[in-house]
């Protein structure tokens, strides 16, 4: 595995060390070794961050010249685009990503979500008129218009870095905002990498900066606290989305967060392929490390017993298929830390402790290397009001829930503190649309649908957030109205 260089900060323009030279240690997934450095930010660093983007939202028309800026963010995209190679070795190595992963969702998927916001650009009406109206014997003229909010703190995790990035970054720029990025300490490159592809698409200095620390909070605390910067956009864990909000409730910014989920897969007995729906849904891809990934597979009770026999016949078929960072075909590595792997096999054993069984898996691996791994793991017999049911684990850990009938499933759906994603698999279109729509929760996917991609908003009901990201919504989330009158003949 060749190391990766160094991530610098990227502020004003510039891309730069520390300013007391500090780097901190870029850890591999796959080995638990080295493979890089980064840039220790300090807070004078983050300071000039925050400067940089006031002067360049205060001091310039970045956020009023539209044609410009358009064809400025369309140039940091096509540098992406260019640069996807370099992009999918950073997933590979630094996120530990299975190379089927880091070619798919990790990399290519923001692509096309960047693409995507690009295009949605022109859908976004910046000045519309209201008309003249007579009021207490004179005339107004009306306009409505849409203004970006201002400098915005960009706080993005470790799971998969370049797609939330992008989606945050290129969304807010198109919105005429400027941005502060703090990416995960995990993954820090993910982010470094942006600040030098904006320099040579030859964004304005302050508009775009990047800083680096392997303080998981310093960085995120500045941004929240500092009233220069308007709004904040987090992904991340549900606790830490609350101290967010409550500390950016002292400056009332506005607060957009992407937070956790416990999303359920629901396959009714009518599916028309019902093994392979079942087969289908072991949660392996990259892991398990995605908010919306669904974690909770709802089976109906009539079907249990061939549910099972079907899981097991899929993992054991998985088994020589993740693991293997050379393969292709791989779309599961480690989870991302030592601290992760810890906290999954934390809740492995609570599982077990709560009386559910193992169907396979539940243990580290390491055959497979020196890295963070835990192989794919399932759990039958457990009921909803589990921990392992009710908490995001973040990993590869796949609960098994059985339904009475549509009204249970939906009941058992409903029964959590998130509402992000959701998935129903029906051989009756209309019956699963229904299900669908009584669902709580952002995204719904009926029958293989993609209710996430990028020219659609996307984020949570619930204590999964608010705000969304994606489409145009995404970027009219970064802005507000103003209304403008003025008196006629």
């Amino acid at each position: 595995m060749e190391p990766l260089p160094t991530a610098n900060l990227f502020i004003e323009g510039v891309s730069r060390p520390a300013q007391n030279g500090k780097l901190f240690d870029n850890i591999s997934p796959w080995t638990g070794e080295v493979v890089g450095q980064a840039a220790e930010a300090t807070a004078a660093d983050i300071e000039h961050a925050i400067s940089a983007a006031r002067k360049a939202f205060d001091e310039t028309d970045w956020s009023r010249n539209h044609t410009a800026r358009h064809q400025a963010v369309t140039r940091f995209v096509e540098q992406l685009e260019q640069h996807r190679e370099q992009l999918v070795t950073i997933a590979r190595v630094e996120v530990g990503a299975g190379v089927g992963a880091a070619n798919l969702f990790q990399v290519q998927g923001a692509l096309d979500g960047a693409r995507d916001l690009v295009n949605a650009f022109a859908s976004v009406t910046w000045q519309e008129s209201r008309g003249v109206r007579e009021f207490m014997g004179s005339n107004t003229e009306r306009v409505v218009t849409r203004e970006a909010l201002g400098v915005v703190g960009a706080i993005t995790p470790w799971n998969v870095p370049l797609y939330i990035n992008v989606g945050k970054v290129i969304a807010a720029l198109l919105a005429g905002c400027t941005v502060v990025l703090k990416p995960a300490p995990d993954t820090p490159l993910m982010g470094a990498i942006m600040g030098e592809l904006a320099a040579l698409a030859e964004l304005p200095a302050g508009v775009f900066n990047v800083i680096t620390s392997s303080d998981p909070a310093m960085a995120g605390e500045m941004l929240t606290a500092d009233p220069r910067v308007d709004v904040i956009s987090f992904t991340g864990s549900t606790a830490v989305g609350r101290r967010i909000m409550a500390a950016g409730s002292v400056t009332l910014k506005r607060v957009f967060l992407e937070l956790g989920g416990k999303s359920a897969r629901i396959i009714l007995d009518d599916a028309d392929d019902f093994p392979m729906a079942v087969m289908s849904s072991i949660a392996v891809f990259h892991a398990g490390q995605g908010c919306a990934l669904p974690t909770r597979l709802l089976v109906p009770k009539s079907r249990y017993q061939e549910a099972i026999e079907c899981l097991s016949l899929a993992y054991q078929g998985f088994e020589e298929m993740w693991g293997d960072f050379d393969n292709p075909e791989n779309i599961m590595g480690p989870v991302i830390s030592k601290r992760q792997q810890e906290r999954v096999m934390g809740y492995i054993q609570c599982g077990l402790d709560e009386g559910a069984n193992l169907l396979h898996g539940g243990n580290r691996r390491p055959d497979k290397g020196t890295g963070f791994f835990i192989e794919p793991t399932c759990f039958i017999d457990v009921t909803n009001d589990m921990r392992i049911a009710q908490e995001e684990i973040f990993g590869p850990v796949l609960v098994v829930i059985p339904f009475e009938d549509d009204e249970d499933a939906i009941r058992i759906a409903n029964e959590s503190i998130y509402g992000l994603g959701g998935y129903v698999v029906s051989g009756d279109l209309e019956r699963g649309k229904y299900v669908a729509n009584r669902i709580r929760a952002g995204a719904i996917s009926v029958n293989g649908g993609m209710s996430i991609i990028g020219d659609l908003p996307f984020g949570g009901f619930k204590q999964s957030g608010m705000g969304r990201e994606w489409g145009p919504e995404g970027i009219c989330e970064f802005t507000d109205l103003k209304s403008i009158a003025w008196s006629v003949v």
